[in-house]
């Protein structure tokens, strides 16, 4: 895959249904972009936990209660993350009356997984830098549901197998130690018509929020593979 660059920052968002292939998206755009970096919100709570920093380590009090970590943590999380790379001044605050002044250079390009989920969530991310880009996925929920039923895994490493686009070598095999496949306990349908409904309800919000702030943009495809040429294009027309 032929690489582009960008000609100014791009802070871009995904939101798209469980299944719908963000991840694939992501990564294909980071391949397509070497400017543009993952900053994932699940990443950085993580390794703040392990690394037990005194975010991480405050974080950890909520998880271990099995409480939410509250969203000024991970608002904290992030804002930590862009100052280290100096794309946000070293100053910003999440306390700050107003946005971050961004840097516009193109190799401060990201794109933020995880946060927000919420249109309450997005309000609290504008005050802290402006997003300029958030992408909506959609794909038909019987093409979602269909992926599912194809969908068989290798626990023990988690390798992930479907048998109408990524076929095991052998069927119900996988490919590097031969042993079976299996499926995982909530790839059932009901499980998953759920989720989806469940992600329509909050999600709806969210893109109503980022739609009146004029940074909303819908594509549509059965596959990642219809949707990928399509964001290409238009993040070149935006940012290249």
């Amino acid at each position: 895959m032929a690489t582009k660059e960008f000609k100014k920052a791009a802070r871009i968002i995904l939101v798209g249904a469980p299944g719908v292939g963000k991840g694939t998206q992501a990564e294909r755009l980071m391949k397509r972009y070497p400017q543009l970096s993952a900053v994932s919100s699940g990443d950085l709570l993580r390794e703040g936990v392990r690394s037990k920093t005194p975010l991480g380590l405050e974080a950890e009090t909520f998880i271990r209660s099995g409480n939410l970590v509250p969203d000024d943590m991970i608002l904290k999380l992030i804002l930590n993350e862009l100052k280290s790379k100096r794309w946000v001044s070293s100053q910003s605050s999440v306390s700050d009356t107003s946005p971050a002044k961004p840097s516009k250079s193109p190799s401060a390009s990201f794109i933020l997984d995880g946060f927000p989920r919420t249109a309450m969530q997005a309000s609290r991310l504008d005050g802290l830098i402006p997003i300029n880009l958030v992408v909506s996925l959609i794909t038909p929920v019987n093409i979602i549901l269909s992926r599912i039923a194809s969908r068989w895994v290798h626990a023990p490493s988690g390798r992930v197998y479907n048998t109408g686009f990524n076929a095991p070598k052998a069927v119900g095999k996988d490919d590097i130690t031969g042993e079976p496949l299996t499926k995982r306990t909530d790839d059932d349908e009901e499980t998953w018509r759920l989720r989806l409904r469940k992600f329509d309800e909050t999600s709806q919000p969210l893109l109503e929020h980022y739609d009146r702030k004029g940074v909303l943009w819908t594509v549509k495809g059965d596959s990642s593979d219809e949707i990928t040429p399509q964001l290409f294009q238009e993040l070149e027309s935006r940012f290249g």
